[in-house]
């Protein structure tokens, strides 16, 4: 089996509502996100072959999925009050709105799930919360 990887990160805060240790506060990662696709065979012909893919099929579209968590507090879908919100707002503080909660294992399954949709054969994707931790998800 062959596997590639592209791997990308952003910078983010977050918290984990109702957490009893440290998470359940306001704090920051540099998440690395990294997707991954496999073949039991290679390109057989053209400019491609000898490769599972092209990177460039796969990183642009990794760059764009992180963008709009870049430097936003990232929260789940109503776990903060209305006039929380409001007062974040009005101080300009970009929020990236999620329908899960932040932890790394659902953002592994939320990059992967995106990128199946938008075309990309991935295999499997891990995200590092910190340079020691990290979840992966596939479908295996």
């Amino acid at each position: 089996m062959y596997t590639v990887s592209c791997e990308t990160h952003f910078d983010s805060a977050h918290f984990l509502l109702g957490y009893k240790g440290g998470c359940k506060n306001i704090h920051g990662h540099r998440w690395v996100v990294s997707a991954s696709v496999s073949s039991e065979t290679l390109i057989e012909e053209g400019g491609n072959r000898g490769m599972v893919i092209d990177f460039n099929e796969v990183k642009p579209v990794l760059n764009e999925l992180v963008e709009c968590f870049d430097h936003r507090l990232v929260v789940e879908r109503d776990t903060l009050r209305s006039t929380t919100m409001l007062m974040l707002e009005e101080e300009e503080v970009e929020v990236a709105e999620v329908d899960f909660r932040p932890t790394v294992e659902n953002f592994s399954k939320y990059f992967y799930d995106e990128l199946k949709k938008r075309g990309v054969p991935v295999s499997k994707v891990r995200v590092y919360e910190t340079p020691e931790s990290y979840a992966e998800y596939c479908e295996d």
